[in-house]
């Protein structure tokens, strides 16, 4: 197959396997009030059987680096996306509590892998647009996820259904990348003098076990905490701390997450010519407002879906700006390894901030939205650090 056509067919792939990626993101909080009534368990063990899946993400995330380089990239998103179908598979026929702790092992594994995986190829492969794009896919998996687990619940099939839908689409996508297996070795590695005009001609020489490295890896991991610690308790803010009430705060906390995919959408358009630094720089100050007007002034529901609209726009091109700015900021051989740290980092933010700010919750719910505020300066001062060591 001619190289610019697999090169174009090959992209369709890619974000199919983030919208693959996306889709049981969610659906576990959605399933789990008829879930854990259905096993007899308690309401609490969610918390708990979220955090192992997200530990084992890490866990394939941070070996995602060796385990790319021995088997590539295609191998590695059909493999991900079986173990993800499987999981699903497995959760759809539970019993009891070991079937769970049983369906969070292949659902961790393969949602860290193909994270990794597809971000760094899209970082050596492809533009700003496409990268952003890529997120903007994962947010459409996330959005449709939920929607059908939502849809399932109402039936007489009930979880049960949910998650053999989601199942079933998930297999159904693996059939399509072991059939497209082939456009991964039809697209060339880029040879030195055409990486080099990727990353603007100057290829960087920093190794990945660095200070600017592993600075680069807390970057994420402060990022995905502050921005998945205020996905988690917006609402709860709203409805306890401030009155408002829950349908409006449910509709507050999802404009949230929409403009984090609508935002990632627009900057797609922009970034190449604006650059990843700049659009980070710009989006962290639109974060700081929305943090800041959301912790002061948020008591109303416009000013309260204000707030968190602009810091969901600020927030949107950070995680795949960063991302693409792996390869300009460190040598060709360190950037999947990076890349795989990154999105394990990434894993553990989003797993023990939002837990821990459940500490505070009990305190003050409103100690939670200053903590963000306060995560989101730490990322700014992380990410300057980063610009002028790299």
């Amino acid at each position: 197959m001619d190289p610019k056509r697999a090169y174009s067919l090959l992209l369709i792939v890619i974000y199919l396997g983030y919208i693959s990626l996306g889709l049981p993101d969610g659906t576990f909080g959605v399933a789990w009030p008829q879930m854990y009534r259905s096993l007899q368990l308690p309401i609490g063990l969610a918390g708990t059987i979220m955090v192992v899946g997200t530990l084992l993400a890490a866990v394939s995330g941070f070996s995602s680096g060796r385990v790319v380089a021995r088997f590539k990239t295609g191998p590695v998103v059909l493999t991900s996306c079986v173990m993800t179908g499987s999981g699903l598979l497995i959760l759809g026929n539970a019993q009891n509590l070991a079937w769970l702790c049983a369906a969070a092992v292949p659902l961790g594994f393969g949602a860290g892998a193909v994270d990794a995986a597809l971000n760094g190829y899209v970082a050596r492969h492809y533009t700003g647009r496409h990268m952003n794009w890529l997120h903007a896919c994962w947010g459409i998996g996330a959005t449709c996820g939920p929607l059908a687990m939502a849809y399932a619940l109402g039936t007489r099939f009930g979880w049960r259904g949910g998650y053999y839908l989601l199942s079933s689409t998930q297999l159904s996508l693996a059939v399509v990348f072991l059939l497209t297996l082939g456009l991964w070795k039809a697209v060339p590695e880029r040879t030195p003098e055409q990486h080099a005009a990727h990353v603007g001609g100057v290829v960087p020489t920093t190794p990945a076990n660095s200070a600017a490295g592993w600075l680069s890896v807390a970057t994420f991991a402060i990022y995905v905490a502050v921005e998945a610690t205020m996905g988690l308790w917006a609402s709860s803010i709203m409805v306890v701390s401030r009155g408002i009430p829950k349908e409006t705060a449910g509709f507050c906390t999802a404009s949230y997450y929409a403009s984090i995919t609508l935002g990632r959408i627009l900057v797609g358009i922009v970034v190449d010519r604006w650059g990843n630094r700049r659009l980070i720089a710009l989006g962290s100050a639109v974060a700081v407002l929305g943090a800041l007007l959301f912790a002061t002034v948020g008591t109303t529901p416009f000013l309260a879906a204000l707030s968190l609209v602009l810091l969901g726009l600020g927030f949107a091109p950070v995680y795949p700006c960063s991302m693409h700015e792996v390869p300009r900021r460190f040598a060709p051989e360190a950037v999947q390894v990076v890349i795989g740290r990154q999105s394990g980092a990434a894993n553990l933010g989003g797993a023990f901030l939002p837990a821990a700010a459940g500490a505070l919750a009990g305190w003050s719910l409103e100690a939670i939205a200053w903590t963000v505020l306060g995560g989101i300066g730490l990322l700014i001062a992380a990410i300057r650090r980063l610009n002028r060591l790299t």
